[in-house]
């Protein structure tokens, strides 16, 4: 992409934005220094990159790369030897600290954003540098004390003979003679020595050495001579402070500088780590997303001569003109590759066309673009834009000159992979000739393939776009009521100049205006109403379009509501027969209860008292079962899938498949597929599929002369139950349950062994037999099958 086409589309405005939302030097560099590339994989990576960003933003609103300086250079000079100042030691601390915590952050979501993490994942960690300088400088930059143990010893002796030197001051400031001598009783520095403050005309009456005298000349500033010595081993300690001081500088430069390639390369990443930040910061704003890159297969033959595929941009807006930007929605490069723009004056086609290059230089720059997300940019091998006015006085170049020539320079550089923007083609000449020259220069790039939008105003365009296939029209709109621009493209037809209504509205005397469309001929008369009347028609067919598309979208929201209440509806069927199963299923462990406690208590009981009792027990339960819950069928004797295939009437009594208890059949709509059933206590609507008919030949136990269906159990019952080592009080559960799985399986005879021992548990068998209503007969086990050590039960 060349300099001059990046300055015409103002490129280097977006970089400057960029660079707004970067947070040190490093990375605001790479902002202002971004340039559109060619390499695809390149360009999808940056791409990448700010996604993952503006995902990041999402995740960490508040994220921040931290205070990180760009120190590559003070680094640098460490590593050739320079001791380096405290508050560089601290920068260098506080960026490395920095990186080390954004590393930490973005490695937590590397499954998110892998993209950013594997920056993350190479910046080294220099924590050790980091633990050092903390050991040795505060956060103001004041070495510590413990930053060595000679600086410690030398720092604590400087505080007691400073401590010495003020207390041997004091007391001689406030002897009498002192007094006496004392100009103002204060202790200061000269040429860093400790002196007093003592009256000129007394300056013979204390011996010392007098380091300044006042500008007044009224006092003598006098180090004592008593303590001479200990100001003395005062400066020793200094100089020892100094030298120790510069050897742990020294010492921490010097670590720092052993690291610099890491470092650099640390700055490099984090810098490209903030630029994508910066990326999605700037996507925040302008509601920005990145748009589908799209490149042609190339091959080594036909490098430079395949179309670059389709460029698609929906509701897209020129990123500098920001909430004042109206919407430009387009597609070229699918049924046509040059697309000629007209429209009024001030109408918008400049902005149109720089809203294109500039949307396509962003994208190839890795940038997000303020357009949805559905936008689709070709990879284009250039971007050459012919827009404005350079004229020069110094090159003798006219306007139409400088336009030739650039015109010139885009020929002879565009290929098939190339976008070409021309504002206002063939104008500042003849208008015959201009026209001409733009009919030809239009017919050139179609024929080589080059994806081209161009501005004009002249009617031979608007038909040649016409009438030539791989071209189309396209027309910024006006309102036809007050003839101001609206702003907004509308591809398929060609637009009106508009030019005497648009002279009219920046204030053209109305005279002179209508003096000028007394001059304009019958036919171009007739061609701008007929333009005005197609961009009425346009627009009641976008209406249409809209009011189509909001009826669609609502009737889609109504099926999806529907949907919605149908799922609702299964969910409530479902847990009525659920709740109706467990109902059923506890009511019939009730009377089995209830029929279990009366046989025992008959068992137990022989008193009339107690058995008139059991009887009026079992004879509710079995009231209960001849309710319409527990009405059994007559015995019918046919085949069970006879009895399936056949059809399902009102009184029938069918199986429930979901809820697996039994249901009587009140009414049924084939038409709707629908049955209406009374299962217990509920009633239910049901599909037809859900029930079936059933008459079951086996697991059916007669009562009163009719059969009581049941479920048979999947499970298989042996033929003898084995009660030996139970005791007394467990065997009856144990052979209740027994005799009742064997009677649903279907077993006409079972054994019962007990064993022989005192003979207590056969008794207990016997006895639960001789009432037990499943059990007809039984008798003692012969020779052959366990004599008195079985009992053999016929059910």
């Amino acid at each position: 992409m060349g300099d001059r086409d990046l300055e015409l589309l103002e490129f280097h405005k977006i970089r400057k934005i960029l660079a707004g939302f970067t947070s040190f030097s490093t990375s605001q560099e790479l902002a202002l220094n971004l340039t559109p590339l060619s390499d695809e994989e390149e360009v999808r990576l940056r791409l990448k990159q700010s996604a993952e960003a503006r995902r990041l933003l999402a995740l960490s609103p508040d994220i921040h790369i931290g205070d990180v300086v760009d120190i590559r250079e003070v680094v640098k000079m460490a590593a050739r030897g320079k001791v380096l100042d405290p508050q560089s030691l601290l920068e260098i601390r506080k960026t490395l600290a920095a990186a080390h915590r954004l590393k930490k952050h973005l490695m937590n979501l590397s499954s998110e954003l892998p993209l950013l993490s594997g920056l993350a994942r190479d910046i080294v960690a220099l924590e050790q540098v980091v633990k050092d300088i903390d050991g040795c400088l505060s956060p103001t930059g004041d070495l510590l004390d413990t930053a060595s143990p000679k600086l410690a010893s030398v720092r604590h002796r400087m505080r007691e003979v400073r401590q010495e030197l003020h207390t041997h001051l004091e007391a001689i400031i406030r002897s009498p003679r002192g007094r006496r001598i004392i100009q103002e009783p204060i202790i200061t520095e000269r040429e860093g020595r400790y002196v007093i403050l003592v009256k000129v005309e007394c300056r013979r009456q204390i011996k010392g050495v007098v380091h300044d005298v006042s500008n007044t000349e009224a006092t003598v500033f006098i180090e004592p001579w008593t303590t001479i010595d200990v100001q003395n081993e005062m400066r020793e300690l200094v100089a020892e402070e100094r030298d120790e001081t510069e050897r742990i500088l020294r010492t921490l430069s010097a670590e720092a500088g052993a690291f610099e390639s890491e470092i650099s390369r640390n700055i490099e990443l984090i810098a490209e780590i903030d630029l994508a930040l910066a990326k999605a910061r700037y996507a925040r704003e302008a509601k920005a997303t990145e748009p589908i890159i799209v490149a042609a297969a190339r091959s080594a033959e036909a490098e430079g001569h395949e179309p670059v595929g389709v460029l698609r941009l929906v509701e897209a807006r020129h990123p500098l003109l920001g909430k004042k930007a109206v919407p430009l929605s387009v597609e070229i490069g699918r049924d046509f590759s040059v697309l000629v723009i007209t429209g009024p004056n001030t109408g918008g086609k400049t902005v149109a066309l720089k809203t294109i290059g500039l949307l396509s230089l962003m994208a190839q720059a890795g940038l997000p673009i303020p357009a949805q997300a559905e936008s689709r940019i070709p990879l284009f091998g250039g971007v050459y834009a012919d827009i404005g006015d350079e004229q020069s006085i110094e090159q003798t170049l006219s306007t139409f000159s400088w336009h030739i020539g650039n015109i010139v320079h885009i020929i002879n550089n565009a290929t098939a992979q190339s976008l070409v923007l021309l504002d206002e083609l063939g104008t500042n000449t003849n208008p015959g000739e201009g026209s001409a020259l733009a009919r030809a220069i239009l017919l050139h790039f179609l024929s080589q393939g080059t994806m081209t939008v161009a501005t004009t105003h002249y009617s031979e365009l608007k038909a040649l776009a016409h009438a030539t296939d791989g071209m189309q029209n396209a027309a910024l709109d006006v309102d036809p009521v007050t003839m101001t621009p609206t702003y907004h493209l509308t591809v398929g037809i060609p637009g009106g100049s508009n030019a005497l209504a648009t002279a009219s509205r920046l204030g053209l005397l109305a005279g002179i205006v209508t003096r000028a469309r007394h001059m304009l001929s019958q036919g171009a008369q007739e061609i701008e109403a007929l333009l005005t009347h197609l961009v009425t028609e346009q627009k009641n067919i976008e209406s249409l379009r809209h009011s189509l598309e909001k009826e669609l979208s609502e009737a889609e929201q109504s099926d999806a509501d529907l949907k919605n209440r149908l799922r609702q509806v299964e969910e409530d069927r479902r847990k009525i027969i659920k709740e109706t199963r467990d109902q059923i299923v506890r009511e019939a462990a009730e009377l089995h209860m209830k029929i279990r406690e009366a046989a025992t208590d008959l068992r137990k009981e022989k008193s009339r008292e107690r058995i008139e009792q059991a009887k009026k027990t079992l004879a509710e339960a079995q009231g209960q079962l001849n309710t319409e819950t527990w009405q059994a069928r007559p015995a019918v004797e046919i085949d069970e899938k006879e009895a399936e295939a056949g059809s399902i009437t009102a009184g029938d009594t069918v199986w429930l498949k979901e809820a697996g208890v039994p249901a009587i059949v009140l009414s049924v709509s084939e038409e709707r597929g629908l049955v209406e059933v009374h299962a217990g206590k509920v009633k239910m609507t049901l599909r037809l599929d859900s029930v079936e008919k059933r008459i079951p030949s086996t697991g059916a136990v007669k009562t009163g002369g009719t059969l009581i269906t049941r479920r048979l159990s999947k499970s298989r019952v042996p033929l003898e139950l084995d009660l030996r080592g139970k005791r007394a009080d467990e065997v009856e559960p144990v052979l209740e349950d027994y005799l009742n799985e064997a009677s649903l399986c279907g077993l006409s005879q079972v054994c019962i062994i007990h064993g022989i021992g005192t003979g207590t548990v056969r008794q207990i068998v016997r006895d639960i037999l001789t009432s037990h209503p499943l059990v007809t007969s039984f008798r003692p086990g012969e020779q052959g099958e366990g004599g008195e050590g079985v009992t053999i039960v016929s059910m």
